[in-house]
C-alpha cells in the first residue's frame, strides 16, 4: 500500500518547466521529495491523517529559483550596513551613510554598499572629499555596485596606505582621489571582513533575503570569508534554509585541495562547487579587458587584466587535472577570448561543465567555440538594466557595442548551455526574468518560459544538480516557489510578490505571514 504523502500542494497551476512545459493542479511530496503530480481527484488520494494540505487558491506554482552567480555576505552587508543602492546622486548616498554612522559606535568602520554613479545625473564615483563630510576622523568605505571600485574617505586611505597596489588608486593632480579599483579594492574587502559571528549574521540576513525572492538554492562565490563554516553550522543545528553550493576563489586551491574538498563533494545542503577566477574588471570602473577603448576613456583605455592569461591558464590548468569544475569571470571580449581559450583546451570542458561568468561582451566566434566545447554561460539578465539609450552601457562603449551586450537571446541559439544568476545586484530572480524578455535589444529578448528555465534547470544543470532540482518531477526535490501572480500573464513580471518558497517540502518563506 503507498504510504500517506507529508504536505500536498493543491488547487495550483504547477508549471513543471520540463520541455515540453507540463501544468498540473496539484503536487504531493513525502520526505522532501516530490512523489506525484497531477489532478487535484489523483493527488488527493495520498492525503493521510496526518497530511499538511497546503490550498495554492489558484497560485503558479514553480521549481524553486537557483541563483546561479550570488555573494550572499555581501548581500548581507546591504541588509546591516548602509544601504547605497537606488541612490540617486551622490548627496541621497552621503545622507545614508551619516544615517548608519549614526547607528554604529564611535571608532566603528562606517561602510555602504551598492552605489551607481552611472544612474546620476553627475555620474562621478564618490570620492574621499565627499566621504569625509560623512566623518573626518572615522574610517568610511562605500563599496560601488559591481564591488571593482570602493570610495575612501581620507582616514580610510591613509589606514590602507600600505596595502594599496599604487596602479589600482585612481589619482588627480598626483593625489588619491579615494577611488581604487581592483586589486586595490580587493584589498580594502579584506581589511573591512568581518570574524564568525558577524559573517553569522550577514549571511543569515542575505538567506531570509533569498528565501522571500523564491530562491531555494545559490551558488556562492567564496574569498577570504569565513562563510563555508557558517553554512555548514547553519546545516548541522537545521538553520540553513537554502542549498549552497560554494564556489572557492582560486587563492584558495591549494587549501581546498589539501583537505580533500573536490566539486560536488558535501552534503544534500552544502557542496563544492567550482574554483573561480577573475580574468578581467567591469564596465563600471573601466576594468573589464576590450578589443577596443572605452568610449568615454581618455582614448587609450581598453581595461586591465585582474588576473593576466598566462596566470589565467595555469589556474584554469591545475584546477582542472586536480578534477574541479572552473568558472572564469570575463566581461569584455578580450577577456572572454582568453578564457574560452583555457577552458576549451582542458581535456573535458563539457564533461567538466566549466563556466565563464558574465559573457557580457561575447562574438559570435565564442559563443560558437563555448557551444562546441559545452561551456556554460553563466549570465546576469539583470545586468540589462544598464543597457537601454543613455545608460552605463551607452556611456562606456557607445551605441554600437551596447548594442552587443549580454547576447542572452544569441546564446541558447548557439546551444551554450545557459544559467541565471544575479551576482546580488540586486538578488532577485523575478527581476531577472523581467530583464530577460524585455530587454533594450529585442532581438537579444526571450520567451518567459526560456528566462524561467535558465534560472531553474539551467542553474542547476550548470551545478551538476539536474538529477535532483531545476524541474518539478517525481523523484526530485521538493523545491519550490509559489508566485502571487504569472509570469505569463503579469503587467511585469518584477512586481509579482512570492507567496511561499519551499525547501524539502517545507515552507521556509510564507508570505501570508511576512
Amino acid at each position: 500500500m503507498t504510504e500517506a504523502a507529508d504536505r500536498l500542494f493543491t488547487n495550483a497551476e504547477v508549471h513543471t518547466l520540463t520541455d515540453p512545459d507540463e501544468v498540473h493542479e496539484a503536487l504531493a511530496v513525502r520526505d522532501g521529495e516530490i512523489v506525484r503530480l497531477g489532478d487535484a481527484y489523483e493527488v488527493e488520494f495520498l492525503e493521510g491523517v496526518e497530511t499538511d494540505v497546503i490550498d495554492c487558491e489558484g497560485r503558479v506554482v514553480l521549481p524553486g529559483f537557483i541563483d546561479a552567480h550570488t555573494h550572499v555576505e555581501n548581500l548581507g552587508r546591504y541588509l546591516v550596513h548602509a544601504d547605497l543602492s537606488g541612490a540617486e546622486s551622490a548627496q541621497e548616498c552621503l545622507e545614508r551613510l551619516e544615517a548608519r554612522a549614526a547607528e554604529t559606535d564611535d571608532g566603528a568602520w562606517i561602510q555602504g554598499f551598492g552605489y551607481d554613479e552611472s544612474e546620476w545625473d553627475d555620474a562621478d564615483y564618490l570620492t574621499r572629499e565627499d566621504l569625509d563630510r560623512v566623518s573626518d576622523d572615522r574610517p568610511v568605505v562605500a563599496l560601488r555596485v559591481d564591488m571593482h571600485a570602493a570610495s575612501l574617505n581620507s582616514v580610510a586611505l591613509e589606514r590602507f596606505a600600505a596595502e594599496l597596489p599604487d596602479g589600482d588608486v585612481r589619482k588627480e593632480d598626483g593625489e588619491p582621489t579615494g577611488v581604487v579599483v581592483e586589486d586595490a579594492a580587493e584589498a580594502v574587502r579584506k581589511g573591512i571582513a568581518p570574524g564568525y559571528e558577524e559573517t553569522r549574521d550577514l549571511v543569515t540576513a542575505g538567506l531570509e533575503h533569498a528565501a522571500e525572492r523564491g530562491v531555494t538554492a545559490v551558488h556562492d562565490m567564496v574569498r577570504n570569508s569565513v562563510a563555508p563554516r557558517v553554512y555548514r553550522d547553519l546545516e548541522a543545528e537545521g538553520e540553513l534554509p537554502t542549498r549552497v553550493r560554494i564556489n572557492y576563489w582560486a587563492d584558495h586551491l591549494e587549501a581546498v585541495t589539501e583537505v580533500g574538498l573536490a566539486t560536488n563533494a558535501g552534503s544534500d545542503r552544502v557542496r563544492t562547487g567550482a574554483i573561480k577566477t577573475y580574468t578581467d574588471g567591469s564596465i563600471g570602473a573601466r576594468t573589464a579587458k576590450l578589443g577596443e577603448a572605452y568610449a568615454d576613456g581618455d582614448g587609450d583605455t581598453d581595461g586591465e587584466w585582474v588576473v593576466d592569461p598566462d596566470e589565467l591558464r595555469d589556474i584554469v590548468d591545475r584546477a582542472d587535472a586536480e578534477g574541479y569544475q572552473v568558472t572564469a569571470h570575463a566581461i569584455g571580449d578580450e577577456a572572454i577570448e582568453e578564457t574560452v581559450s583555457a577552458l576549451e583546451e582542458t581535456d573535458d570542458p563539457a564533461g567538466a561543465r566549466h563556466r565563464i561568468e558574465h559573457v557580457e561582451l561575447a562574438t559570435d566566434d565564442h559563443l560558437e567555440r563555448m557551444a562546441d566545447a559545452g561551456i556554460v554561460a553563466s549570465m546576469q539578465p539583470n545586468f540589462h538594466r544598464w543597457a537601454a539609450e543613455g545608460g552605463l552601457y551607452d556611456q562606456r562603449l557607445g551605441e554600437d557595442r551596447r548594442r552587443r551586450t549580454n547576447r542572452l537571446r544569441d546564446v541558447l541559439e548557439a546551444g551554450v548551455p545557459l544559467a541565471f544568476g544575479s551576482d546580488c545586484m540586486p538578488l532577485d530572480p523575478l527581476l531577472g526574468v523581467h530583464h530577460a524578455v524585455t530587454a533594450p535589444t529585442e532581438a537579444q529578448r526571450l520567451s518567459v518560459t526560456e528566462a524561467l528555465r535558465a534560472y531553474t534547470r539551467g542553474a542547476a544543470y550548470a551545478g551538476f544538480d539536474e538529477d535532483r532540482l531545476g524541474t518539478l518531477e517525481v523523484g526530485k526535490r521538493a523545491d519550490l516557489v509559489v508566485l502571487e501572480e504569472s509570469p505569463w500573464e503579469a503587467d511585469r513580471i518584477d512586481g509579482i510578490d512570492v507567496a511561499k518558497t519551499v525547501v524539502d517540502g517545507a515552507v521556509v518563506f510564507d508570505g501570508g505571514e511576512a
